[in-house]
């Protein structure tokens, strides 16, 4: 028995959850499937469980892609307002913390039981667990009409005119994260951008790291930004800056300012960082060695915690002295290594510790209205797709909003057809 829906959505993450919920209930018989007995386990794990769901200031500039523009489409149509009133409507609780991002104030499972009330009240079929073990297309009998999707699954057979592929990236394995999407779009000879890790920790060489791996556990607010190796001063200030916490750990960087860089870094660059953002270093150093005896390092402990002061002043001995006995060329070298440390790293902690996937279907082979591809009916929708955010809910909101889209073109089509 081949069991017959007007769309199937494969993986049950926040953009199928999403696209799935508004299909049904803009009339589409609608099947939603996923390999994992759990639905939506980035949402749960997410915001320390209490999920980032979006961001009040989203502009197409917070996102990374071969193709920039890509996202705006999508990104207009569907708001982080419009996010926010479906969250009030279904009474749940959130706030916003720091540079527009916003959390649920109890768990991100009212998240996920949000969508999953979305999509009973469109009356979505959910197999889960469900493998697919292979897509056909099939063209209509005559070659006039719109063809099918033949999909093969542990449930059984299933045909569909429309297939949306929601599956994700290969960010954080342990919780169900497969290529299937990429291999699918390669399957229909669509591009696809090479995958990478995203929002991630870096990690350097075990021995160069060795005199800051004693600072595992440190968190300061740093500025963090990367660009060629060679680049000069010109390009050096189109690069990408942020304003974020820096936290040390055993085996390299890590906290929001390093993720956000992440997705930047390239292997073989260096990242430059200024350990004390906003302090006048090379002032109030000749100042305290005007009228203070202390060693650089207590001196120093005023102005950067001071396990970084007593870490920096042991790397040189011309800074393990008072701070009044240091020359001034000392001093100056000391406040220009801490405003701009640059260091390369050796790689990153990879898709176990990534927070999303960089790369993806190659929005050129995509319609930016509708999510289409160019093999009819077959839809590509949230991190699968070369369309990356920030750090701080800019993938959930391009989830929501890629979900958007899809669904209206899919009701549209449906009822044109």
């Amino acid at each position: 028995m081949t069991h017959k829906f007007d769309v199937v959505v494969v993986g049950a993450g926040a953009a199928g959850l999403f696209c799935a919920g508004i299909a049904g209930q803009r009339g589409l018989k609608v099947l939603l499937l996923d390999h994992s007995e759990k639905v939506a386990e980035k949402i749960r794990i997410s915001g320390g469980g209490r999920c980032n769901f979006t961001n009040r200031d989203v502009t197409p500039v917070n996102f990374l892609s071969e193709n920039p523009h890509f996202c705006r489409s999508a990104l207009s149509r569907y708001t982080p307002q419009d996010f926010i009133t479906l969250l009030q409507r279904h009474q749940i609780p959130f706030h916003e913390k720091h540079k527009g991002q916003l959390f649920c104030d109890r768990s991100a499972e009212d998240i996920i039981n949000m969508l999953l009330a979305e999509c009973d009240a469109g009356g979505v079929t959910r197999w889960q667990p469900c493998r697919v073990s292979g897509i056909k297309y099939a063209t209509s009998p005559d070659g006039m009409g719109a063809g099918s999707y033949q999909i093969e699954s542990d449930r059984g057979a299933i045909e569909a005119p429309q297939l949306v592929i929601a599956t994700g990236g290969l960010s954080i394995p342990k919780i169900g994260a497969t290529d299937f999407g990429y291999r699918i779009a390669k399957q229909f000879g669509l591009r696809v951008v090479e995958p990478r890790a995203g929002l991630v920790p870096l990690t350097f060489d075990g021995e160069a790291w060795a005199p800051y791996a004693q600072l595992a556990g440190l968190a300061l607010p740093v500025l963090i930004e990367t660009g060629a190796a060679d680049a000069s001063p010109r390009q050096r200030k189109k690069a990408v800056v942020f304003a974020e916490d820096l936290l040390f750990t055993h085996r390299g960087l890590s906290g929001p300012a390093v993720l956000q860089i992440s997705s930047f870094w390239r292997e073989g660059q260096p990242v430059r960082i200024n350990l004390a953002p906003g302090v006048d270093l090379p002032t109030l150093l000749l100042r305290a060695k005007a009228s203070s005896k202390k060693l650089i390092a207590n001196e120093l402990a005023a102005l950067v915690p001071s396990r970084l002061a007593d870490a920096w002043a042991s790397r040189d001995p011309a800074w393990q002295k008072p701070v009044s006995e240091a020359t001034d060329k000392a001093l100056a070298q000391l406040a220009e290594r801490l405003a701009d440390w640059q260091l390369i790293p050796n790689g990153s902690e990879g898709y176990k510790k990534a927070e999303v996937t960089l790369g993806g279907v190659d929005t050129r082979d995509l319609s930016s209205q509708t999510m289409e591809s160019k093999q009819p009916g077959l839809y590509f929708i949230g991190e699968v797709v070369d369309v990356t955010g920030w750090l701080g809910g800019y993938n959930f909101q391009w989830a929501w909003a890629s979900a958007f889209a899809c669904a209206q073109a899919l009701a549209e089509k449906t009822t044109n057809a």
